[in-house]
């Protein structure tokens, strides 16, 4: 049974299902997000953890059930360049555009899709790389910065567009623990900001210290959706206490 839609949150899902052929990637999950929150999705692999999040922002578009975001519906007719310029990502690999300097990587969006002038797109990517800390590099190119470095022009590149979501997907993947608090203190920084976050990762310590709260899935189902402290110290499924034995194991 689906409960009613929560409409001052800013994500909202009712019964939203998605299927890759026959099979079963999201399976009638429900859930909502205060503005602001910072939310982290974990469960084993092949759970729908970032197929969850790529819905948000109809990079996989839900094949049933209801998404609000915002107030407004999000179905086959929404406008995705919208869509995404409200819900911003940051994906695995970063993607950024090799043959662009770091600054040309952050303003070739908000030129296109925002129409905004050069001057003003260079002023906003400069705000965002003094936010992630790195002013200095604007025009290196990727190649020439590290794994850390790259993760937060990404995240400047995304701030440009000046989302009002944030998704990011195993964002301290492959980054040293000096970057990931880097990470950490950005993402505080965006919740600060009334940025609202989803954020996908095996790390579990990084989950602890940066989520509000914790959505555990499972086989394209949501299992729980508990604090971290609760989750951590005090699981409410038998399926969430064997994942944890066994990521905690290592």
């Amino acid at each position: 049974m689906q409960h009613e839609i929560t409409t001052n949150s800013m994500i909202s899902v009712r019964g939203m299902s998605k299927l890759f052929g026959k099979f079963v990637a999201l399976d009638r999950v429900d859930f909502d997000i205060s503005r602001g929150e910072k939310i982290v999705v974990l469960g084993p692999s092949g759970s729908g953890k970032s197929t969850l999040i790529r819905t948000l922002n109809q990079i996989e578009p839900h094949d049933s059930g209801t998404l609000i975001i915002d107030g407004k519906l999000i179905n086959a007719k929404t406008d995705p360049i919208q869509l995404r310029c409200m819900v911003g990502m940051v994906f695995q690999n970063y993607n950024l555009f090799p043959h662009l300097s770091v600054l040309e990587n952050c303003i070739l969006a908000p030129m296109r899709v925002r129409r905004m002038t050069r001057m003003e797109a260079t002023a906003l990517a400069r705000r965002y790389l003094e936010q992630v800390g790195i002013p200095d590099q604007a025009d290196k190119y990727p190649i020439q910065l590290s794994g850390g470095q790259q993760q937060r022009v990404a995240i400047a590149r995304a701030l440009c567009m000046q989302p009002e979501v944030m998704l990011f997907d195993e964002p301290t993947a492959a980054l040293d623990p000096e970057a990931i608090v880097g990470v950490v203190g950005i993402m505080d920084e965006l919740a600060e900001q009334g940025i609202t976050t989803v954020c996908v990762t095996h790390e579990m310590a990084f989950s602890r210290r940066i989520a509000d709260r914790i959505v555990f899935m499972d086989q394209g189902k949501i299992v729980e959706i508990t604090p971290p402290e609760t989750f951590f110290t005090a699981p409410q499924s038998e399926r969430a206490q064997n994942f944890l034995n066994q990521m905690l194991r290592y």
